[in-house]
């Protein structure tokens, strides 16, 4: 009697675990087992990296605002503020993206937070 091990299906899954280490150096692309803890290590980073980019490219975004808003005159706070308070509904992405390629409609955007913040501060006094 032979016992069955289910050959193929193992083969199967040494083969996709291998070419995913393609290109990793030494035993992280040769030996089963070190192969197979990469994968999971890479695995796991990739995961949290996801998330982590997303609050990375944030907090890019909020530089970048920044710094062009101050070389108008206007702190970043400020200027969102007056932006929330003019309704304009354009994300940090958008508006960084803006900034950079179009300086002369963030110069409106810029006058515009600034109306907004002095219209509100006329009708709170």
């Amino acid at each position: 009697m032979v016992r069955a091990n289910n050959g193929p299906a193992l083969r199967a899954k040494k083969n996709r675990r291998f070419k995913a280490a393609k290109g990793y150096r030494g035993g992280r692309s040769k030996l089963w087992r070190t192969v197979t803890e990469t994968l999971m290590r890479a695995n796991a980073y990739a995961t949290r990296d996801r998330r982590t980019k997303k609050r990375d490219f944030r907090s890019l975004f909020i530089i970048r605002l920044s710094a062009a808003t101050r070389l108008r005159g206007m702190p970043y706070s400020q200027f969102m503020d007056g932006l929330k308070k003019a309704n304009v509904q354009l994300d940090r992405k958008q508006l960084s993206e803006l900034a950079i390629h179009d300086p002369a409609a963030f110069d409106q955007l810029v006058e515009t937070a600034k109306r907004a913040r002095a219209a509100t501060a006329v009708h709170a006094s």
